[in-house]
């Protein structure tokens, strides 16, 4: 019997999300893709124009009983920025917009009951996420995947995903697989 459960998020770019979640007890499967769009079978050169209207996201499978819905987002949020509209760091563009793609209406409650409780608690500009019911899901070209840890020497993996390995490392240790 599969217990594993499904969640969808978008923080910027899929490489970075990826390595973030990669990391994770209770995470089984991540793969990266393109969501929210108008375009079947987006390639990513079509994405990066930003004409397409995917952003750029990942597809988890997750063991519920080892980490819960509500600590794979409490991750999310912790790893990007979610008060930057269609921006995360130097990477802009609608394909790099903050979204929660929610699978169940329990999925949405829990995501709407955690954006208010750190609008209140951690964020003073607003939340921009956008919260929005599955679509299609387009898997990405092979050479996406598990790109951090078969390039983790490369300037971008250097410069602006390794940092985030390290705040995941500080504030979640108790969440993070052990190898």
């Amino acid at each position: 019997m599969n217990s594993l459960e499904t969640a969808y998020v978008a923080g910027g770019c899929f490489w970075c999300t990826e390595a973030v979640f990669q990391r994770l007890k209770g995470v089984e499967e991540i793969h990266s893709g393109y969501m929210g769009g108008t375009v079947k079978n987006p390639a990513y050169r079509e994405v990066c124009t930003g004409r397409t209207g995917h952003t750029e996201g990942i597809k988890i499978l997750f063991d519920p009983k080892i980490i819960s819905y509500r600590s794979l987002l409490t991750v999310f949020f912790a790893t990007h920025d979610p008060t930057t509209l269609n921006r995360q760091g130097n990477d802009v563009g609608t394909q790099y917009r903050s979204s929660i793609f929610y699978t169940t209406d329990e999925q949405r409650a829990i995501a709407v009951d955690l954006i208010a409780e750190l609008q209140k608690t951690t964020f003073e500009a607003p939340i921009v996420t956008e919260l929005l019911a599955e679509m299609p899901f387009y898997i990405a070209e092979e050479e996406h995947h598990n790109y951090y840890n078969n390039n983790s020497e490369q300037g971008y993996c250097s410069f602006i995903i390794s940092p985030k390995i390290q705040k995941l490392k500080q504030n979640y240790l108790h969440l993070l697989k052990t190898i």
